[in-house]
């Protein structure tokens, strides 16, 4: 970086051997401007729930903003320790052997002092006194609201999207669904493989407070004979418990309910249907577990991807922007924008799954 400047300040003198060539006074002070606006340091922190791939996103923007001659500086548990000052600088190795790795080698947490003034103004000043003038901030929506009101105060940021939930409504990837999908997917069979056996009906519980994707695909990847979303909280537990007898008398080994978080009470509700049903009913609520292991392939090259366009809007002077994946191609959209999107469950995906459960 220090031979970028001195370059550009030699360019601004524009002076050869003879002295035949000098530039004016206004193009001396334009490209002392261009000096002075060039980010020169990258902050990255890691907000709100943890992801599988958020390591290999904060990986992709050390080694990318180093590659471009930056420094970079990593900000421990989010916005909560960027008010603390728990700020570090990174190097290659510092993030050396971590793509492969579940949760966020800078930890995360959630920051209610964020959504003050007091707070934003307090983060903002924090990012000055370190020299931070470019910053990307990995997380879901609530993380995007901080980085919007930094953007504000003059900090330059860039939001990824960091989520299992992918309720993100301007992308159609957040990194760590893949990887949690995943992973439910795979104790889901398990548990499918012990219902059969004793011929029971089993509910697994998956996370998605408020949007039901991980249950949505998880119900048509295992071939569940239910799913419940949180979109549809009004489902009818009576008819519920009739398809379940019904699927019984056709022959029916077995019956697997997928619930979202959203709608919960996994362990009540197995009670119920089997004092309603008399068919041994077990719940199975996975947890925390869908948020942790080893990042897949997807997650793992698209985190990349994004974090190293991130480190790329920033050097072209951009800010107040999310990186999204849509139709098969990164893009990036204004904040706000990306704020007050909504997104909803794919009905033909909803109607297909179903379709399948007969």
């Amino acid at each position: 970086m220090l031979k970028n400047r001195q370059t550009l300040l030699l360019k601004s003198r524009r002076i050869q051997k003879g002295g035949k060539v000098m530039a004016n006074k206004a193009d001396k002070e334009k490209m002392l401007e261009e000096i002075e606006d060039r980010v020169r340091t990258i902050g990255v922190l890691t907000s709100g729930g943890d992801a599988p791939g958020m390591n290999a996103a904060i990986r992709a923007v050390v080694r990318r903003a180093l590659a471009k001659g930056l420094k970079v500086r990593g900000i421990r548990r989010g916005y909560h320790g960027l008010l603390k000052e728990e700020i570090i600088d990174l190097t290659a190795r510092d993030v050396s052997d971590i793509i492969q790795r579940g949760g966020t080698i800078l930890q995360t947490a959630r920051c209610q002092t964020m959504r003050t003034e007091e707070g934003q103004q307090k983060a903002a000043a924090i990012c000055k006194k370190y020299g931070i003038d470019g910053l990307v901030v990995i997380g879901g929506d609530g993380s995007f609201a901080g980085a919007q009101k930094l953007a504000n105060l003059g900090v330059n940021t860039i939001a990824l999207p960091g989520t299992i939930d992918l309720d993100i409504a301007c992308t159609d990837y957040t990194i760590g669904f893949d990887t949690a999908v995943n992973t439910a997917m795979e104790a889901i069979d398990k548990v499918r493989d012990t219902s059969t056996s004793h011929e029971r009906c089993s509910i697994i519980e998956v996370m998605g407070r408020d949007a039901g994707y991980l249950a949505l695909w998880c119900g048509i990847a295992n071939g569940a004979e239910k799913i419940l979303l949180p979109e549809e909280k009004d489902y009818d537990e009576q008819a519920l418990i009739e398809d379940i007898l019904e699927n019984k008398k056709r022959g029916k080994k077995n019956y697997i309910i997928i619930n979202a978080e959203g709608i919960g009470d996994s362990i009540n509700m197995a009670k119920r249907i089997e004092e309603a049903t008399g068919i041994e009913t077990r719940a199975t609520i996975l947890g925390h577990m869908q948020r942790g292991g080893s990042p897949t392939c997807k997650d793992r090259v698209y985190a990349s991807t994004m974090g190293a366009l991130a480190v790329d809007l920033l050097c072209e002077g951009k800010s107040n922007r999310v990186i999204g994946y849509q139709d098969g191609k990164y893009v990036d959209f204004d904040i706000d924008q990306a704020l007050s999107m909504k997104k909803t469950i794919p009905e033909y995906q909803y109607k297909i799954a179903k379709s399948f459960a007969i």
